[in-house]
């Protein structure tokens, strides 16, 4: 593709860089961009630098938040026996968007995938356990809320295995999601009856 601009070449190449956008798309976007007033572009920009900036990570959850602790741990509504343990912040955004779920989450950063390199020292799984442990009984039920996927029954063996002298409950989102689904890309009513319809996870036999 031949660019009338390095600078616009270069911004497309940026803008490129976003999942599912390629270099005609993000020629669009950066055109667009030229055509808003000045200012406009300018909060743009400075949106995105405040962003890499100053955005923090729970220290309870390791869910993104403006503060040390996120507004969902601090908040005196929220179901504080449960914790929901996700793979990542966009499975966090969709069982919200379900209405359907008022605990505690627990953002793991990944599931544990042999193949790219991800172990479980890579994983917040530890930090899952000692907040388990530093609560005092407080947690009575784990929910894990893991992809469907070979990756995803693994870690979710692993954690129970991890956890099973903490006295804690452990289930598992029903099965309404397809075998290989992502949470993020599932509807909200199916996700929200997956929640709702959760069943013990048990460990397999020795």
């Amino acid at each position: 593709m031949e660019f009338p601009s390095k600078l616009i070449e270069e911004a497309v190449e940026q803008f490129s860089q976003f999942p599912g956008i390629g270099k005609k798309t993000a020629l669009r976007l950066v055109l667009y961009l030229l055509k808003q007033e000045k200012d406009q572009t300018t909060r743009f920009t400075e949106a995105l630098d405040n962003l890499r900036k100053n955005i923090r990570y729970c220290v309870e959850c390791h869910n993104i938040s403006d503060t040390e602790v996120c507004s969902i741990c601090t908040s005196h509504r929220r179901e504080r026996s449960l914790i929901c343990v996700v793979e990542d912040i966009h499975d966090v955004l969709a069982i919200e968007n379900t209405s359907q779920y008022n605990g505690l989450y627990h953002v793991l950063g990944g599931i544990i995938s042999p193949m790219n390199g991800v172990g479980p020292d890579e994983l917040n799984i530890q930090s899952l356990v000692d907040r388990i442990a530093g609560k005092g009984g407080e947690v009575q039920e784990i929910i894990l809320a893991l992809s469907a996927t070979m990756e995803g029954d693994t870690t979710s063996f692993y954690i129970t295995r991890k956890v099973s002298d903490k006295g804690v409950k452990v289930s598992t989102i029903a099965r309404g999601i397809p075998f290989g689904g992502e949470l993020e890309y599932t509807d909200e009513i199916t996700l929200g009856r997956s929640i709702l319809t959760r069943v013990n996870y048990d460990l397999p036999a020795s």
